[in-house]
């Protein structure tokens, strides 16, 4: 009988202890005989040795265990922002999650954006206060942050004594004799999301613990209240309870008769024996060693090598991977991290926990390692499409998009260890984007020289701020091929790359209002060329204005500190609302320019000695005020330059004219 399955994400700020938590689940269940340790780089899922080096996860990594007849799959996820899109991914696949708070920083930033994440995909969720120990611990703080700060409801199981001490434990908050503060407000929660027990409660009925804790499984999986842990991962304190507590309290995956294969990549890793190694959940359907299955999102047919399995801490080969399950399938060419597999219909769409909104250049130190580097950096990108890897072959620019200045080493560390390639980056720069200003028609006759007949004229008109490029025809098929009319819309986003200032063009409204082809010239190449001319010319006669990237913050201190973080916002033109006071601390949300804030953490920290939370969150692109921002030489042929591009794409898409 197959056993059920529960897939989990472990997520939590950076250091708050997750990866040493994942390794006491694998000991305590008998997966692993010997703990590791991150300290001295011996953890099962940080086997990257920079991962060892520095104590930090970087990627994603799935391990197995068995707890009470329950295989749990666990995804132990990076804790550092630069990272995010490995969590996100991983998001999509769970079906609950375990966060991880310190006791000692409490709520931080990053925390917050996971908790929006996690609400937002609707993923029952269990807390683990960890570090109950260390100095300067505060448990019943750090659960009245949740409350505060996250809207949670928290349902604490296992409070915390002795905290800050080496002798610090916990104990179970129900069927004790003792009432503490911490289970009224526990019961509190309960009552409040669970009518039944109101009622018995006002009409002054008896009811045990064991009633309440009955009602804890139900009210988590609907997301209604969030189960709490403490501990001490370290010391094993407190984490057979947690995993008691998954089994009890979290849902299992779920199953389906559908045979309709759907499936999605949360991870791409490269192995050097087993080549690309495409890690999957699959929702319905199944996935078996040699079978031939459709990439949705590539649009292209592959056939499996082999299909692999975790069983604790080492692969079962060729398997037939079922609904609800994760595993891996090898030889997948052609497959990226986010693709879906079959049918797209089921999947969770892909959550955004931080936005690439800096562009570098990766340059190689030895020229002639400039073709293998190119090569790399497309290897990477497809295990981190985020990276949005392109390589202006004529310039011979290889440009990525970054969160920060932790990705660009880790980059340069596996550049070096996994290619051998020693590549150096530029300093990060701001990603604009760019729109029309005002409404204006593009307009292109392609005819000559023969065969070829392409004739369209394009509306181009503003559209609303982050409302993105929407696309529509108003031509006849009698005038314009549906054929041709196909093709128009293929290319629309690869005309849009590039605009007038050197920047992604967005928030356009494009409509093709007349439009011509001829029975005998015409070919669906001709408009796939013709239309990035019609496109660059009407937003040359619209004009163009710069987009630039804003992040929304929200910033926590003391009172004291009010004045001088008021004074260092107003020198980096950001927005912001009334502070909030809560006794001596004050609450203040607002935006501001990435191009301004690239320092801003770092600055605010001195400012408060570091005394502060700091929460910074992309929001959106906004109009760039005149004198700020930058314009940037338009990589490869520009279609302006009618007769030059022609040329170019008539020579079979040279390569140095590709943008990847």
């Amino acid at each position: 009988m197959k056993k059920p399955t529960i897939n989990i994400g472990i997520l939590a700020h950076v250091d708050a202890g997750k990866t040493t938590l994942t390794e006491q689940f694998l000991y305590n269940s008998g997966a692993i005989k010997i703990l590791g340790s991150v300290d001295k780089g011996s953890t099962r899922t940080d086997s990257l040795d920079i991962e060892k080096e520095r104590g930090i996860s970087i990627k994603a990594a799935t391990t197995s265990f068995e707890w009470k007849g329950v295989k749990i799959n666990l995804i132990d996820t990076p804790g550092h922002v630069d990272f995010s899109s490995e969590v996100e991914r991983v998001l999509c696949i769970v079906d609950t999650a375990v966060l991880v708070v310190s006791a000692v920083e409490g709520v931080q930033a990053h925390t917050l954006n996971i908790w929006d994440s996690l609400k937002e995909l609707q993923i029952p969720t269990l807390i683990f206060i960890n570090k109950i120990d260390r100095q300067g611990a505060d448990a019943e703080t750090t659960i009245a942050q949740l409350e505060h700060d996250l809207k949670a409801k928290p349902v604490v199981l296992f409070s915390s004594e002795n905290e800050g001490l080496t002798n610090a434990a916990i104990t179970s908050v129900f069927n004790t004799s003792t009432h503490t503060e911490i289970k009224e407000k526990t019961i509190e929660h309960l009552l409040e999301c669970e009518e039944h027990l109101l009622e018995r409660f006002l009409n002054s009925e008896s009811i045990t613990d064991d009633d309440y804790l009955q009602r804890i499984r139900r009210l988590t999986i609907d997301n209604m209240i969030t189960p709490v842990y403490t501990g001490i991962a370290k010391k094993n304190i407190g984490v057979t309870e947690l995993m008691d507590g998954i089994i009890d309290y979290c849902p299992t995956s779920k199953t389906t008769t559908t045979k309709e294969l759907s499936a999605f990549v949360f991870k791409l890793e490269h192995h050097k024996i087993y080549g690309t190694m495409a890690h999957v959940k699959v929702f319905s359907g199944e996935l078996s060693s040699k079978s031939t299955i459709y990439n949705h999102t590539q649009q292209l047919e592959s056939k499996i090598n082999q299909t692999k399995q975790l069983h604790h801490t080492k692969y079962t080969d060729n398997v037939i991977l079922t609904a609800g399950n994760i595993g891996v399938i090898t030889g997948v060419l052609g497959t990226k991290s986010g693709d879906v597999i079959g049918n797209p219909e089921g999947i969770p769409k892909l959550p955004q926990l931080h936005i690439p909104v800096l562009t570098v250049q990766v340059i190689p130190d030895n020229n002639t390692d400039y073709n293998a580097l190119a090569e790399a950096l497309q290897q990477l990108d497809r295990e981190d499409p985020s990276l949005s890897f392109k390589w202006f072959k004529a310039e011979k620019e290889l440009q990525l998009l970054l969160m920060g200045q932790m990705q660009i080493e880790i980059l340069e560390y596996v550049l070096n260890t996994r290619f051998s390639i020693k590549a150096s980056f530029t300093d990060p720069e701001v990603v604009y984007k760019e729109t029309i200003s005002s409404k204006a028609e593009g307009y292109i006759r392609y005819w000559m020289p023969k065969p070829c007949w392409a004739i369209m004229t394009f509306l181009i008109e503003p559209a609303p701020l982050n409302s993105g490029v929407r696309y529509r025809s108003i031509v006849s098929q009698n005038d314009v091929h549906i054929k041709y009319q196909n093709e128009i819309e293929r290319s629309i986003p690869k005309a849009l790359v590039q605009g007038i200032l050197g920047w992604e063009v967005t928030d356009v409204k494009i409509t093709l209002i007349k439009g011509e082809d001829h029975n005998v010239h015409s070919r669906p190449g001709d408009f796939n060329l013709a239309t990035p001319m019609g496109i660059m010319q009407g937003l040359k006669i619209g004009g163009t204005h710069l987009l630039e990237p804003i992040l929304s913050f929200e910033i926590k201190a003391n009172e004291a500190l009010l004045g001088k973080i008021v004074s260092e916002l107003s020198t980096r033109r950001a927005n912001f609302e009334t502070p909030q006071f809560v006794d001596d601390t004050f609450r203040l949300r607002g935006t501001i320019p990435v191009a301004t804030s690239l320092d801003f953490s770092i600055k605010l920290n001195a400012i408060t000695s570091g005394k502060l939370r700091l929460k910074l969150q992309f929001y959106g692109y906004d109009t760039c005020p005149k004198g700020e921002g930058a314009i940037r030489e338009y990589k490869g042929v520009n279609p302006l330059d009618e007769a030059q591009w022609i040329l170019h794409r008539r020579g079979a898409y040279k390569a140095d004219e590709r943008i990847i």
